[in-house]
């Protein structure tokens, strides 16, 4: 399925001593999404973005049920985790690495961290919610010991309803996270300064 293809920037890993795991978004690459560090105050961290095959982490709407995404989404999520695990065996501390995704990589983002609950540095979503044509809460356990979390969407959005980011962000919060969530009115599927500005003081400060 995906390969392990990662496009680095920043700081070398054997020097770094935080990580970012930057995901892109459906029909993007991974230098799309690595351009946006230039914006936020990540200038020690190493940055890894993986590079979906056929620039998509799943085929199907994240709304779908989850079946109707696989293999590919199994595949996505376990990508993560191996970049997360090599991260800590390379040195970084599991407090220390840091995530964020737009849009189809939002989604992926929260999936992954709320399937695997622990006090990462912490998480941005520009424009996602948890995957599944319903919340699956028992796929999620374990707690974030108050780990930082934004997440910024559009009323309305195309592709994400409002309400799926409200119950994501209830899911969070009952997991232990430090959610703050922004939703602006007619923002578009994009992302904004005042978003990148958030994501700065509350994730990365």
């Amino acid at each position: 399925m995906h390969k392990e293809n990662i496009v680095t920037a920043g700081k070398p890993i054997a020097t770094a001593s935080k990580a970012l795991i930057m995901v892109h978004g459906r029909g993007a690459s991974a230098e799309d999404i690595l351009s946006l560090a230039r914006w936020l105050p990540v200038s020690d961290y190493a940055l890894l973005a993986p590079q979906a095959t056929n620039h998509t982490w799943y085929p199907q709407s994240f709304l779908a049920p989850p079946a109707q995404n696989e293999p590919w989404l199994s595949s996505a999520l376990d990508l993560l985790k191996k970049m997360t695990d090599d991260l800590q065996q390379q040195g970084i501390a599991r407090e220390h690495i840091y995530f964020l995704g737009f849009s189809q990589g939002a989604c992926l983002t929260l999936e992954f961290v709320a399937r695997n609950a622990a006090k990462y540095g912490g998480a941005v979503a520009f424009t996602g919610g948890l995957i599944g044509d319903k919340i699956y809460p028992e796929n999620y356990s374990g707690t974030f010991d108050g780990m930082p979390v934004f997440i910024g969407s559009s009323n309305p959005d195309f592709h994400v309803p409002v309400q799926r980011v409200h119950e994501s962000t209830a899911i969070l919060q009952k997991m232990g996270a430090g959610v703050t969530e922004k939703i602006y009115d007619n923002m578009g599927h994009t992302i904004i300064e005042d978003e990148i500005r958030l994501a700065s003081e509350l994730v990365f400060s």
